[in-house]
């Protein structure tokens, strides 16, 4: 199968008029398209209506994720009705499989990485947060659980690793991602795992067990040589 994959599109009727020759590609270069959060810039249903027209003319199945530019305006249940009501497969602690391919999705959290990241001690509100950061982990959790394929794809919008962010100013970087995504996915095991968020992080990664981990961010695939609008993985 092969899997295109972008993220951070933050959807607009004239930043898409700038990107549609090469979107329009997309059914040539791939099998799926995997959109990893961050569809719309304020989480607004009229944001969402035009991108549905624009996925739908592409023709090709679409699995996402929300991100958390999607929640700005608390309509992300909205946003999730209209797109499971034309054909788009969202993953929201939940598993897909297609083709003898697996996906578990979920938006994750932050939290922060390694040694640093954040524990739940403290003042109630420190505790919340961090009860959050482990309630996305465990959405992924039981995703991964359901998945019998044995190719299996990890959809995030938070990165599962601090490789991938790196490139971010240092003071935000617990707030790209958390390691708790990380050692769900090493305890299940993944192919491969797209997030975005991390708009100027590094596009290439490994978990400490050794899953490929990529940031999809748009900004960040544009960056490269040659530019394009999503990378195409093949599993």
């Amino acid at each position: 199968m092969r899997i295109a994959a972008t993220a951070d599109l933050h959807f607009n009727p004239q930043s898409y008029t700038k990107l549609k020759e090469q979107f329009e590609r997309v059914r040539d270069d791939a099998d799926v398209l995997v959109l990893a959060g961050d569809l719309t810039n304020y989480g607004q249903p009229n944001e969402m209506e035009p991108l549905l027209n624009v996925l739908l003319r592409l023709r090709i199945p679409t699995i996402v994720v929300l991100g958390n530019h999607d929640y700005e305006s608390g309509k992300e249940e909205e946003l999730c009705r209209m797109m499971v009501a034309a054909g788009i497969k969202v993953l929201d602690g939940t598993a897909y499989e297609r083709d003898g391919v697996g996906f578990a999705g979920t938006k994750g959290f932050v939290g922060g990485f390694g040694r640093g990241m954040l524990t739940a001690f403290g003042e109630r509100e420190i505790k919340q947060f961090v009860q959050t950061s482990i309630d996305e982990s465990l959405k992924l959790e039981r995703a991964m659980a359901q998945l019998r394929t044995k190719k299996r794809v990890v959809v995030l919008h938070y990165s599962p690793i601090l490789e991938t962010v790196q490139g971010e100013s240092k003071e935000i970087l617990p707030f790209m991602g958390t390691s708790r995504l990380g050692e769900v996915v090493d305890r299940h095991g993944a192919d491969l795992v797209v997030h975005g968020h991390a708009h100027h992080g590094k596009i290439d990664g490994r978990t400490p067990s050794g899953v490929a981990v990529h940031n999809v961010a748009i900004s960040l695939l544009q960056a490269q040589e040659p530019s394009s609008v999503y990378r195409v993985f093949d599993l």
